[in-house]
């Protein structure tokens, strides 16, 4: 009985941890579409548009580091506590912005904000899911965050037609007080203190052990960059409705691949998880880039989802799983800084891409960059560096 309590998954605390995520990316995913609409509003450019996404991006992978350290000294509790906090106080006056300074002056306040938390989250999450249940347990924490995925932008996209920019974004704001009421719940786990322990050094930026499956990340998220910031334009400009079914079949897709997913990563190992999640992303980018109908949309983003369902879980375990007890919050935060580069610097590139060449190639070159995710997959698999959990 005790061993059966030991490798279970929910308990309590993971409750709360799972609703608490499930709120804070309910509330930006909210604004993940409509934000570019906003700033469209205002009168800024394409390359306006993805230096605003971009920004909050390289904003929060700046500051994922000193989370990841403040997690092992300030404990989890307050770190998540304060990146909550400055993501309500951002969110809430993107509404009251009318100047592009300002609002990039908040967009860069929410993605510290945006750092802290979800660095924090990740690894309250893995502090309390059993490490050989760890690719399972992910991938249902990880659901959290795709069930908001189905419902945040389509409901952004459907209010932002009936109420006023300033009432969705205090919505999006009250939804991360929701999470920080329930993040007080918590009962957080002490942090495991090495026997070795010494002050941490000024550039300990990165987990070593979390490096590999980041780089595979980032050219997976380099992809997600160029969703976010232009597939609502794209579409407009296509003569494409139905943008919001996108962001739901890619939410379903995402969550039906996790059920899984995570499981056969404990059982099987990652090479029966990302090679195919891959190419599925692959896929989805090369209809995005074609898009001549909604059905189109759908497909693409059902093998989107089901794609990055199957790989996001898998290279996050992978990059805690062989992080030492007191490096767990770093892994996390070298894992998430590599996810937020990929959307930051795909965001800004795309923009660019964007404006000289139209949006469709913005979806060629990500195409493309799953490729090079596959290759740098593989050449870890066959030069014998490849080192996660053995199948």
């Amino acid at each position: 009985m005790q061993d059966d309590h030991q490798d279970k998954i929910f308990t309590k605390d993971f409750a709360f941890i799972w609703l608490a995520n499930f709120f804070i990316f309910l509330g930006f995913q909210m604004t993940l579409p409509t934000l570019p609409i906003f700033v469209k509003e205002l009168g800024g450019s394409d390359q306006l548009v993805g230096l605003i996404v971009g920004i909050f991006t390289f904003s929060a992978l700046l500051f994922r580091p000193y989370a990841g350290h403040a997690l092992e000294t300030k404990g989890r509790g307050r770190v998540y506590l304060f990146g909550l906090l400055l993501f309500i106080i951002s969110v809430g006056t993107f509404g009251f912005m009318t100047s592009m300074v300002m609002l990039f002056v908040m967009r860069i306040i929410q993605g510290v904000g945006w750092g802290f938390s979800t660095t924090a989250s990740g690894t309250i999450a893995t502090d309390l899911i059993p490490p050989k249940r760890r690719g399972e347990g992910m991938g249902y924490y990880g659901l959290s965050g795709n069930l908001a995925l189905a419902f945040g932008p389509a409901l952004g996209l459907s209010l932002v037609g009936v109420i006023s920019f300033k009432t969705l974004f205090l919505s999006s704001a009250a939804l991360g007080v929701i999470a920080l009421l329930l993040s007080m719940n918590i009962k957080y786990k002490k942090v495991a203190q090495s026997p070795h322990r010494t002050k941490v050094a000024r550039f300990d930026v990165l987990e070593k052990s979390a490096i590999n499956p980041a780089i595979i990340l980032f050219f997976i998220t380099l992809t997600f960059g160029g969703i976010a910031s232009f597939l609502p334009l794209h579409a407009v400009e296509k003569g494409v409705a139905g943008i919001e079914m996108y962001f739901i079949f890619y939410a379903a897709f995402l969550m039906l691949s996790r059920i899984f997913a995570g499981k056969i990563y404990d059982k099987r190992g990652d090479l029966y998880v990302i090679p195919p999640g891959v190419l599925l992303v692959f896929s989805a980018m090369l209809l995005l880039a074609w898009l001549p109908n909604t059905v189109t949309l759908m497909v693409a983003g059902s093998l989107y989802g089901f794609g990055f369902g199957m790989i996001q879980p898998a290279l996050q375990a992978w990059a805690v799983d062989k992080a030492e007890a007191n490096r767990k919050g770093m892994a996390n935060a070298t894992f998430f800084s590599f996810f937020d580069l990929g959307v930051g610097i795909g965001a800004i590139v795309f923009g660019q891409i964007a404006f000289l060449f139209g949006y469709k190639y913005i979806y060629i070159v990500s195409a493309a960059s799953a490729i090079v995710a596959l290759m740098y997959y593989l050449y870890l698999v066959l030069s014998g560096r490849r080192n996660p959990r053995k199948a």
